[in-house]
């Protein structure tokens, strides 16, 4: 720490990170911009807070308060101190009922502050502003930029519940801001008594020298954000201090903590989707909605239904009526109320017959189920992620034809993705935005708050070469224009960052600015809080995270004077996080388990892609961005449980990069022991399974077990499985045949399971046999997937390639595989490494157990003695391939009742075996699948997954109170034996399987392709 003021924050004790991992993963936010700070701070109390803040008034070194790190602006990145808050201030210290109010630390989650207010409340009450990040966005968050959410049509802005904000001042004293002044936050401390009476006085002349452009310019429309929130101050609005700072952007002070106030839960919720032929079609109808008092109206466009269908599967979009465009209008008791009728249904169908008669509406649906609901408000939830990478199809506009690559064709980016206008004006204002878009040859995608007029758009803007940022510029100057002119606000939402304060020269008369200016010297005189925001702001192109990465692939032996025709695969594929954030989720999904373990930001999928993006931008060669320390330090927790390449709604896919990272890293160089004991543990385990009754009694003598874990890299405290023995293998599979023309399906036995539950697969044949198809068997061909996960990818593409030549027998018969991970590889990994015609068709064939069942039932399997109940643990692998549900549907359609872990069991393949993961893989079971077996301990626990079982296995081998075995979905379904005679294995001579790799840079290897 050579800095002065980091030896300074040092010595006083707090917890300081200048190291360049830490400083990459903080260098963005969810905007546009990249800025690396000195360091990184994390606070552990508002006090250190302050002490931060002292050394740096000290030394002039500015501070970036950073919450979720979620701003779409570029409000959380700086060249200075940046404040994670979010990592030590999360409590909600009081939760009043009665008076209706919450005082929490600058660091709770939005969604975990409602949480903790319904529980208190006995779901009563809750706290109202809900934007889609609030699963991982901070109450001091959403006060900096007065968030608002999908739900802000009856509840308004955060600064609408705003009470009273416990502040730090730019020189690190503490005051609180209330509805009527300012005082000191502790009684008695007479410099902050001080300060609070001279920022009165201040802020009062101030005020009386401005009233006639802030009675006439502010507040406007409901959702004018943009600039500082001054009118509050006016002697009509009682000088409410709390509620003028809110919208501020920490550029004022820092919020440590804030008492808000809490409304009551709505009831009775249906939701009412109604589909139009376009968005501006759809804005036309939100004055005819808002009478009803709904409390969302918000919209979505196409591309976005598009993208999330073939992402995660046409069934998440179930549901939605035929359209273009779609309003999603939540209605409840208060909107019956509003129009006198006596319930939720009947104004649902008063509101639906005024829509038909309004002409417009194309079609819609009345939403009761919860879980529907649910599913259609995640499409509109993860719109930013979604609409960042597009997946069209031929009813799609595509974006116009131009210079930029294939590659970035479909990328669209925020900076002019928030403005708002009244919403009576929406839909003329959207007609003449998209005249705008078409004049600068760019696509815009189109979502938002429709009932409060705000709109967010993400645009196909090149922020790679100098002419499309030149294009970027010119746009959001004229969209600019274009708002002010239909009396709206450059933004309603996210705030002016570096995205837009540039800018509000155009809505703001110079006497607004110049109050705006001196309002900030009031209470930082030094410009060292969030400098850049509202005032003395950077040009909006300064500081774009694309513009110095080369277009080039990331080769040395390119030559450099020769125009790119395409981008690096790896290189685009790691820019996919845009820094949404929701692998910072604690609840929803699976991933990211071990961010969820740890909290640590280098543990999140968002995290190590930040890292990685930094590994492709400043590393001047190929071999040294490969030899990357920082990025193995990474991306060592994580699970490679490709749960973000399904929950991503970017579709990162850390698993992969990680895998071709540890191809690259690790190139002629001596690898991990773990690589080569369980990376290379299908060529041993035919010999393992000839010996296993002598490995299997060795391994349980203790001195033993110690020596071999030191020797494979295994931590001794995880128990190695049983290996089959040959007899009990033969048993299994002896007297089933082969397939030939006349199978109908292809059960291919895996190398586990074959190595270690062959009973599986015999279970598995009887089952898929169970409506009189003749299933022929396979167990001679591997997946590939431990090469894979260690990255060894030479190897893994030689695998899987005979894999393919093995299978692509000229049919479309279904090869079912019974371990999930092993189908997962040969589904998405093999087609992506092997990127031949026979990969793709063996790769469309291949199907989980439980992805399969649902055919079965379809043809009448009908299974006998089944418990009432059970306990699923979906593999990681099966929920990110083949569907989060598809499991439990079936299961469910059979009429069992069934109680899921969500989320990763810990082991995840060889992670949990690994030197250095125990504790994180015990943490990670403890997320769901541990207090699962500990809430129904009576259940069968169905296991498809291997690893998943051994989890389970651990578990109760090391916690009293659990005593579970994991079983497959074929063990509880499947007919006893003596009742299938048509499934039938081979007995053949196993060979020792082999996988694949990813993103090449050498031409000896084509490179993954990445959508």
């Amino acid at each position: 720490m050579s800095s002065p003021v980091l030896a300074d924050l040092a010595a006083h004790g707090l917890s300081v990170d200048d190291s360049s991992r830490r400083r990459a993963e903080y260098s963005y936010d969810a905007s546009n911009y990249r800025v690396p700070p000195l360091a990184v701070v994390f606070p552990r109390s508002a006090d250190e807070v302050a002490t931060v803040a002292l050394l740096c008034h000290r030394h002039r070194v500015p501070i970036v308060a950073r919450g979720g790190g979620t701003s779409m602006a570029g409000n959380a990145i700086g060249a200075g101190i940046v404040l994670d808050l979010s990592r030590h201030l999360t409590t909600v210290s009081t939760i009043d009922a009665d008076a209706r109010t919450a005082t929490a630390d600058a660091g709770v989650i939005l969604a975990e502050l409602a949480t903790a207010v319904g529980h208190a409340t006995d779901g009563a009450l809750t706290f109202a502003p809900d934007p889609s990040s609030a699963s991982r966005a901070t109450i001091g968050g959403a006060i900096g930029n007065d968030a608002c959410g999908n739900h802000s049509v009856r509840y308004g802005r955060t600064s609408d519940h705003v009470l009273s904000l416990d502040l730090v001042t730019a020189d690190g004293l503490r005051i609180t801001a209330t509805r009527t002044g300012l005082a000191a936050t502790r009684p008695g401390d007479a410099a902050a008594t001080a300060r609070a009476a001279d920022l009165t006085e201040s802020m009062r002349e101030l005020i009386a020298r401005n009233l006639a452009p802030l009675r006439t310019e502010l507040e406007t429309i409901s959702r004018q954000v943009s600039g500082y929130h001054l009118a509050h101050l006016l002697p009509e609005n009682g000088f409410d201090v709390a509620r003028a700072l809110v919208g501020s952007e920490g550029g004022c002070a820092i919020v440590v903590a804030a008492t808000v106030r809490l409304v009551p839960a709505a009831t009775s919720q249906q939701l009412l989707c109604v589909g139009y032929r376009s968005v501006a079609d759809a804005a036309r109808d939100v004055p005819a909605i808002l009478p009803f008092e709904p409390s969302a109206i918000e919209g979505i466009d196409h591309a976005i239904v598009t993208t999330m269908a073939a992402r995660r599967g046409p069934d998440t979009i179930t549901g939605l009526p035929d359209g273009q465009s779609w309003l999603f209008i939540d209605l409840d008791d208060h909107s019956a109320r509003a129009i006198s009728e006596p319930d939720v249904a009947s104004t649902s169908k008063r509101l639906l017959e005024h829509l038909t008669a309004q002409g417009r509406m194309v079609d819609a649906v009345l939403v009761d189920d919860p879980l529907t609901r649910k599913s259609l408000w995640r499409i509109r939830e993860d719109g930013a992620g979604l609409s960042a990478r597009l997946v069209t199809d031929s009813t799609a506009d595509s974006p116009p034809e131009d210079d930029t690559t294939a590659a970035t064709a479909y990328e669209s980016w925020p900076g002019w993705e928030d403005a708002a206008v009244a919403p009576d004006r929406l839909a003329d204002y959207l007609v003449d935005f998209q005249s705008l878009l078409d004049e600068y040859r760019l696509t815009g995608v189109m979502y938002g708050h429709f009932g409060a007029g705000c709109m967010h758009v993400r645009i196909t803007f090149d922020l790679r070469t100098a002419d499309g940022r030149d294009t970027m510029r010119r746009f959001c100057t004229a969209a600019a224009r274009l708002v002010v002119a239909h009396g709206g606000s450059l933004s309603g939402e996210h705030g002016d960052g570096r995205a837009r304060s540039e800018l509000l020269p155009i809505m703001y008369s110079q006497a607004m600015l110049t109050a705006f200016g001196e309002f900030k010297r009031v209470w930082d005189p030094d410009g060292i809080l969030n400098p850049t925001a509202i005032v003395d702001p950077a040009p909006i192109t300064a500081n774009l995270a694309l513009a110095d990465v080369s277009n080039r692939p990331w080769s040395d032996t390119d030559d450099s004077s020769t125009p790119p025709t395409t981008l690096d695969p790896f290189i685009h594929a790691v820019q996919g996080c845009i820094g949404v954030g929701r692998c910072r989720s604690s609840s929803g999904g699976v991933m990211c388990p071990s961010y969820r373990a740890t909290r640590d930001e280098k543990d999140s999928t968002r995290g190590r892609a930040r890292v990685l993006q930094e590994m492709v931008r400043t590393a001047p060669d190929i071999q040294s961005g490969w030899r990357s320390d920082d990025v193995a330090e990474a991306l060592d927790l994580c699970l490679s449980c490709k749960a973000c390449s399904s929950d991503c709604p970017t579709g990162v896919d850390m698993a992969s990069y990680k895998s071709e990272f540890l191809h690259q890293h690790y190139r002629r160089r001596l690898r991990p022991a773990s690589h080569y004991s369980l990376g290379w543990m299908p060529a041993w385990l035919p010999a393992a399974t000839a010996t296993a009754p002598i490995i299997n009694r060795f391994l349980h003598i203790r001195p033993v077990q110690r020596v071999a874990s030191r020797l494979a890299g295994v931590d001794a405290r995880r128990a190695m499985p049983a290996f089959a023995t040959r007899r009990r293998v033969r048993e299994s599979l002896d007297g089933l045949t082969a397939p030939d023309p006349h199978s109908d399906t292809i059960l291919l036995v895996d190398t586990f399971t074959r190595a270690f539950r062959p009973q599986v697969a015999a279970a598995t044949a009887r089952l898929l046999g169970a409506t009189g198809d003749a299933v022929g068997t396979r167990s001679d061909v591997c997946c590939g997937l431990t090469w894979i996960s260690t990255g060894q990818l030479t190897h893994a593409r030689k695998v899987l390639a005979r894999t393919a030549d093995a299978l692509d027998d000229g049919t479309d018969r279904p090869i079912v595989v019974p371990e999930p991970s092993c189908a997962s590889a040969l589904r998405t990994d093999l087609p992506e490494l092997v990127d031949s015609p026979a990969a793709h068709r063996v790769a469309a064939r291949v199907h989980s157990v439980a992805a399969f069942l649902p055919r079965l039932i379809e043809a009448g399997f009908t299974p006998e003695g089944l418990p009432e109940s059970v306990t699923l643990q979906t593999h990681c692998h099966e929920y990110a391939t083949f569907g989060a549900s598809t499991g439990a549907a079936a299961l469910r359609s059979l009429g069992l009742t069934v109680h899921t872990a969500d989320g990763c069991c810990g082991v995840a393949g060889n992670f949990g075996f690994e030197r250095g993961h125990y504790e994180v893989s015990r943490q990670v079971a403890e997320q769901a699948l541990a207090p699962a077996l500990r809430t129904d301990p009576r259940n069968p626990v169905i296991t498809d997954g291997f690893s998943c079982a051994m989890a389970v296995d651990h578990l109760a081998a090391t916690d009293p109170l659990i005593s579970a075995t994991g079983t497959h979905l074929a063990e509880i379904l499947a007919p006893p034996p003596k009742t299938v005679d048509s499934a039938r294995f081979p007995v053949d001579s196993a060979r020792a399987p082999v996988d694949s790799a990813r993103f090449p840079v050498d031409s000896a290897h084509p490179p993954r392709r990445h959508p």
